[in-house]
């Protein structure tokens, strides 16, 4: 790890892998409705569907983290931060058994220039002591030893109390502005 340079935490779920768009098309490949992202704007993920078990299924599902999309402009955006940051991907996966070698798979594809050594897969994100942590869920947030900075998805709209982030080019455009104040 590079000390002279500051370190962010990024999530995948919900900010570089698009989980939100992997659950509308699971639900309706399953139940043949799409439920648009405005009917579950401020409600919980699981809560979000009129199936209130499909979410928890799906997360057990074997291949569900493996084939999840990428967040546009996510891999990008990771390679430019990287300029200048130390970049650490961060998730809290062990609760889902599949999910670690599917997330590594994922994170090989998509990812392939960030190194083993700055992957951290683990139960709780209390232990992650960056500069910054970008993730989507105040549960993570809110403990941030350094800058949290919130990644939008409709399950936290109503959670206005981080710095707020709408994609990928507005991580940039946070990042540029905190190196410009810095200098």
């Amino acid at each position: 790890m590079n000390r002279d340079r500051k370190t962010i935490a990024i999530d995948m779920d919900g900010v570089i892998a698009d989980t939100e768009a992997q659950f509308m098309d699971w639900y309706e490949k399953e139940h043949g409705i799409r439920v648009p992202r405005e009917e579950r704007l401020g409600v919980p993920e699981p809560d979000g569907f009129p199936d209130k078990t499909a979410i928890r299924r799906y997360v057990y599902t074997p291949g569900f983290f493996r084939t999840i999309p990428v967040m546009p402009g996510a891999i990008e955006a990771v390679k430019t931060l990287m300029e200048d940051y130390e970049v650490f991907i961060v998730s809290a996966a062990t609760e889902f058994p599949q999910c670690l070698s599917e997330k590594l798979e994922w994170l090989n594809e998509y990812f392939p220039f960030i190194s083993w050594t700055n992957i951290v897969l683990c139960g709780d994100k209390s232990i992650i002591d960056t500069d910054y942590l970008i993730d989507d869920h105040c549960k993570n947030l809110d403990f941030c030893k350094g800058k949290p900075i919130m990644f939008n998805g409709s399950h936290n709209v109503n959670q206005l109390h981080h710095t707020r982030v709408m994609n990928w080019d507005e991580v940039l455009d946070l990042f540029e502005k905190e190196r410009l104040s810095a200098v």
